[in-house]
Protein backbone atom coordinates (compact mmCIF):
# COMPACT_ATOMS: atom_id res chain seq x y z
CA UNK A 1 0.00 0.00 0.00
CA UNK A 2 1.67 2.91 -0.91
CA UNK A 3 1.62 6.27 1.23
CA UNK A 4 0.72 9.82 -0.38
CA UNK A 5 2.12 12.74 1.44
CA UNK A 6 -0.01 15.80 2.72
CA UNK A 7 3.15 18.87 2.05
CA UNK A 8 3.17 19.84 -0.96
CA UNK A 9 6.71 19.72 -2.81
CA UNK A 10 8.49 22.61 -3.17
CA UNK A 11 8.04 25.25 -5.89
CA UNK A 12 10.86 25.50 -7.71
CA UNK A 13 9.81 28.08 -9.89
CA UNK A 14 10.52 31.37 -8.61
CA UNK A 15 7.86 34.67 -8.91
CA UNK A 16 8.84 36.48 -11.72
CA UNK A 17 10.39 39.78 -10.93
CA UNK A 18 8.75 43.46 -12.25
CA UNK A 19 10.14 44.87 -15.37
CA UNK A 20 12.37 47.43 -15.19
CA UNK A 21 12.83 50.29 -17.28
CA UNK A 22 16.57 50.87 -17.99
CA UNK A 23 15.14 54.41 -18.91
CA UNK A 24 13.78 55.60 -15.88
CA UNK A 25 16.38 56.72 -12.75
CA UNK A 26 17.35 55.01 -9.68
CA UNK A 27 14.40 55.38 -6.48
CA UNK A 28 11.85 55.67 -9.80
CA UNK A 29 8.53 54.62 -8.80
CA UNK A 30 5.67 56.26 -10.19
CA UNK A 31 3.17 54.48 -7.34
CA UNK A 32 4.92 56.19 -4.51
CA UNK A 33 4.98 59.73 -6.32
CA UNK A 34 2.93 62.22 -4.57
CA UNK A 35 0.43 63.29 -6.66
CA UNK A 36 1.29 67.05 -8.34
CA UNK A 37 -1.25 70.16 -7.53
CA UNK A 38 -3.90 70.50 -10.81
CA UNK A 39 -2.20 73.60 -12.84
CA UNK A 40 -5.88 75.09 -12.61
CA UNK A 41 -6.11 74.54 -9.02
CA UNK A 42 -2.83 76.93 -8.44
CA UNK A 43 -3.90 79.58 -11.10
CA UNK A 44 -7.33 79.49 -9.25
CA UNK A 45 -5.21 80.39 -5.75
CA UNK A 46 -3.23 82.46 -7.41
CA UNK A 47 -6.32 85.06 -8.98
CA UNK A 48 -7.95 84.55 -5.06
CA UNK A 49 -4.96 86.55 -4.02
CA UNK A 50 -4.24 88.82 -6.61
CA UNK A 51 -8.13 89.52 -6.87
CA UNK A 52 -8.26 90.45 -3.27
CA UNK A 53 -5.15 93.04 -3.19
CA UNK A 54 -5.27 94.81 -6.30
CA UNK A 55 -9.70 95.16 -5.94
CA UNK A 56 -9.23 96.07 -2.16
CA UNK A 57 -5.89 98.20 -3.35
CA UNK A 58 -7.75 100.31 -6.19
CA UNK A 59 -11.00 100.82 -3.89
CA UNK A 60 -8.51 102.56 -1.17
CA UNK A 61 -6.97 104.69 -3.83
CA UNK A 62 -9.89 105.91 -5.48
CA UNK A 63 -11.36 106.51 -1.89
CA UNK A 64 -8.15 108.40 -1.08
CA UNK A 65 -7.86 110.24 -4.55
CA UNK A 66 -11.80 111.15 -4.43
CA UNK A 67 -11.43 113.28 -1.25
CA UNK A 68 -7.77 115.47 -3.35
CA UNK A 69 -8.06 118.69 -4.64
CA UNK A 70 -9.12 117.95 -8.63
CA UNK A 71 -9.09 121.64 -9.65
CA UNK A 72 -8.56 125.42 -8.97
CA UNK A 73 -9.30 128.56 -10.19
CA UNK A 74 -10.54 132.36 -9.72
CA UNK A 75 -13.18 134.14 -9.66
CA UNK A 76 -13.72 137.95 -9.15
CA UNK A 77 -15.41 139.66 -6.27
CA UNK A 78 -15.75 143.09 -5.41
CA UNK A 79 -12.49 144.40 -7.57
CA UNK A 80 -10.72 141.22 -5.80
CA UNK A 81 -9.48 137.76 -7.24
CA UNK A 82 -11.06 135.01 -4.83
CA UNK A 83 -9.26 131.30 -5.03
CA UNK A 84 -11.81 128.52 -5.70
CA UNK A 85 -10.45 124.68 -5.30
CA UNK A 86 -13.06 121.47 -6.01
CA UNK A 87 -12.15 117.76 -4.62
CA UNK A 88 -13.55 114.89 -5.98
CA UNK A 89 -16.19 114.85 -3.93
CA UNK A 90 -17.47 117.74 -4.91
CA UNK A 91 -16.71 117.42 -8.47
CA UNK A 92 -18.41 113.92 -8.79
CA UNK A 93 -19.00 111.20 -5.86
CA UNK A 94 -19.73 108.67 -8.53
CA UNK A 95 -16.48 107.23 -8.17
CA UNK A 96 -16.28 106.95 -4.72
CA UNK A 97 -19.71 105.20 -4.49
CA UNK A 98 -19.07 102.95 -6.81
CA UNK A 99 -15.92 101.64 -5.14
CA UNK A 100 -17.93 100.83 -2.31
CA UNK A 101 -19.98 98.89 -3.99
CA UNK A 102 -17.01 96.98 -5.97
CA UNK A 103 -15.36 96.24 -2.24
CA UNK A 104 -18.46 94.92 -0.90
CA UNK A 105 -18.99 93.24 -4.48
CA UNK A 106 -15.54 92.07 -3.55
CA UNK A 107 -16.48 90.36 -0.44
CA UNK A 108 -19.79 89.33 -1.78
CA UNK A 109 -18.09 87.12 -4.22
CA UNK A 110 -16.56 84.63 -1.73
CA UNK A 111 -20.48 84.57 0.01
CA UNK A 112 -22.73 83.43 -3.14
CA UNK A 113 -21.44 80.44 -5.49
CA UNK A 114 -22.93 79.50 -9.18
CA UNK A 115 -24.90 82.06 -11.11
CA UNK A 116 -25.11 84.45 -8.47
CA UNK A 117 -21.47 84.42 -7.96
CA UNK A 118 -21.36 85.14 -12.14
CA UNK A 119 -23.77 87.97 -10.93
CA UNK A 120 -21.58 89.72 -8.22
CA UNK A 121 -18.42 89.19 -10.73
CA UNK A 122 -19.70 91.14 -13.34
CA UNK A 123 -20.92 93.66 -10.75
CA UNK A 124 -17.69 94.06 -9.38
CA UNK A 125 -16.03 94.48 -12.89
CA UNK A 126 -18.83 97.19 -13.62
CA UNK A 127 -18.51 99.33 -10.87
CA UNK A 128 -15.21 99.51 -11.45
CA UNK A 129 -15.35 100.58 -15.15
CA UNK A 130 -18.23 103.35 -14.19
CA UNK A 131 -15.80 104.94 -11.41
CA UNK A 132 -12.69 105.05 -13.81
CA UNK A 133 -15.10 106.68 -16.82
CA UNK A 134 -16.62 108.62 -14.38
CA UNK A 135 -13.52 110.25 -13.11
CA UNK A 136 -12.22 110.73 -16.25
CA UNK A 137 -15.00 112.69 -17.83
CA UNK A 138 -15.36 114.92 -14.86
CA UNK A 139 -11.73 115.39 -14.58
CA UNK A 140 -12.39 119.29 -15.70
CA UNK A 141 -14.15 120.08 -12.74
CA UNK A 142 -15.50 123.54 -14.66
CA UNK A 143 -19.16 123.11 -13.44
CA UNK A 144 -18.17 122.63 -9.52
CA UNK A 145 -15.61 125.49 -9.65
CA UNK A 146 -18.41 127.79 -11.32
CA UNK A 147 -20.85 126.13 -8.38
CA UNK A 148 -18.47 127.46 -6.12
CA UNK A 149 -17.92 131.07 -7.22
CA UNK A 150 -21.95 131.62 -7.29
CA UNK A 151 -21.88 130.28 -3.70
CA UNK A 152 -19.51 132.37 -2.52
CA UNK A 153 -20.03 135.97 -4.41
CA UNK A 154 -23.84 135.04 -3.60
CA UNK A 155 -24.31 135.68 -7.57
CA UNK A 156 -25.59 133.22 -9.94
CA UNK A 157 -24.16 134.41 -12.93
CA UNK A 158 -20.78 134.33 -11.04
CA UNK A 159 -17.98 131.69 -13.45
CA UNK A 160 -14.33 130.34 -12.60
CA UNK A 161 -11.99 131.46 -14.57
CA UNK A 162 -7.82 130.76 -14.72
CA UNK A 163 -8.99 126.74 -14.13
CA UNK A 164 -6.19 124.51 -13.54
CA UNK A 165 -6.27 120.96 -12.75
CA UNK A 166 -4.51 117.93 -10.71
CA UNK A 167 -3.44 114.30 -11.20
CA UNK A 168 -5.99 113.37 -8.87
CA UNK A 169 -8.79 112.48 -11.36
CA UNK A 170 -6.64 110.30 -13.32
CA UNK A 171 -5.15 108.54 -10.23
CA UNK A 172 -8.72 107.75 -9.07
CA UNK A 173 -8.80 106.09 -12.61
CA UNK A 174 -5.71 104.28 -12.01
CA UNK A 175 -7.35 102.99 -9.02
CA UNK A 176 -11.05 102.04 -10.83
CA UNK A 177 -9.20 99.80 -13.05
CA UNK A 178 -7.56 97.60 -10.35
CA UNK A 179 -11.65 97.21 -9.30
CA UNK A 180 -11.69 96.36 -12.51
CA UNK A 181 -9.28 93.84 -12.99
CA UNK A 182 -10.49 92.39 -9.88
CA UNK A 183 -13.35 91.71 -11.50
CA UNK A 184 -12.19 90.49 -14.56
CA UNK A 185 -10.38 87.57 -12.59
CA UNK A 186 -13.67 86.80 -11.05
CA UNK A 187 -15.32 86.28 -13.84
CA UNK A 188 -12.79 84.11 -15.43
CA UNK A 189 -11.24 82.03 -12.14
CA UNK A 190 -14.16 82.83 -9.92
CA UNK A 191 -15.99 79.06 -10.10
CA UNK A 192 -13.49 77.83 -8.90
CA UNK A 193 -12.81 80.23 -6.00
CA UNK A 194 -13.62 78.68 -2.41
CA UNK A 195 -17.09 80.30 -0.87
CA UNK A 196 -17.19 81.65 2.72
CA UNK A 197 -17.93 78.80 5.49
CA UNK A 198 -16.62 75.90 3.40
CA UNK A 199 -13.86 73.44 3.81
CA UNK A 200 -11.92 72.50 0.80
CA UNK A 201 -9.43 69.97 -0.16
CA UNK A 202 -6.29 70.93 -1.96
CA UNK A 203 -7.55 71.00 -5.61
CA UNK A 204 -10.75 72.83 -4.60
CA UNK A 205 -13.55 69.86 -4.24
CA UNK A 206 -15.63 70.30 -1.18
CA UNK A 207 -14.18 68.05 2.00
CA UNK A 208 -16.70 65.29 3.28
CA UNK A 209 -18.47 66.39 6.47
CA UNK A 210 -18.02 63.61 9.03
CA UNK A 211 -21.69 63.37 10.74
CA UNK A 212 -22.20 64.51 14.31
CA UNK A 213 -22.81 61.68 16.90
CA UNK A 214 -26.26 62.18 18.68
CA UNK A 215 -26.97 60.75 22.16
CA UNK A 216 -30.26 60.25 21.91
CA UNK A 217 -30.42 60.41 26.17
CA UNK A 218 -29.28 64.36 26.23
CA UNK A 219 -31.42 66.71 24.65
CA UNK A 220 -28.78 69.41 24.15
CA UNK A 221 -27.71 66.78 21.30
CA UNK A 222 -30.91 66.29 19.90
CA UNK A 223 -31.55 69.89 19.53
CA UNK A 224 -27.80 70.82 17.66
CA UNK A 225 -28.49 68.40 15.25
CA UNK A 226 -31.84 69.70 14.11
CA UNK A 227 -29.76 73.35 13.98
CA UNK A 228 -28.05 71.33 11.95
CA UNK A 229 -30.60 70.49 9.23
CA UNK A 230 -29.93 66.44 10.52
CA UNK A 231 -32.87 63.94 11.60
CA UNK A 232 -31.28 62.47 15.23
CA UNK A 233 -34.06 60.05 14.95
CA UNK A 234 -31.79 58.17 11.26
CA UNK A 235 -29.76 55.66 11.98
CA UNK A 236 -26.95 58.22 10.58
CA UNK A 237 -27.77 60.99 13.51
CA UNK A 238 -27.30 57.81 16.17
Amino acid sequence: MGYVSAVPPPRTDAAPEPEHDPGAGPGHDQAHEPPSEAPDSRRSRRSVAVALLVGTLGATVVLLASGRVWARGTTAFAGDSLRLTADGQTVTGLPAALAIVGLAALVAVFAVRGRSRLLVSGLLALSGLGAALSAVLAADGRSALDAAAARTTADTAAKAAGLTHTAWPYVTAAGAALILIAGLLALRFGRNWPAMGGRYERDGSPRARKAAVVDPDRPEDLWKALDRGEDPTSDQGR
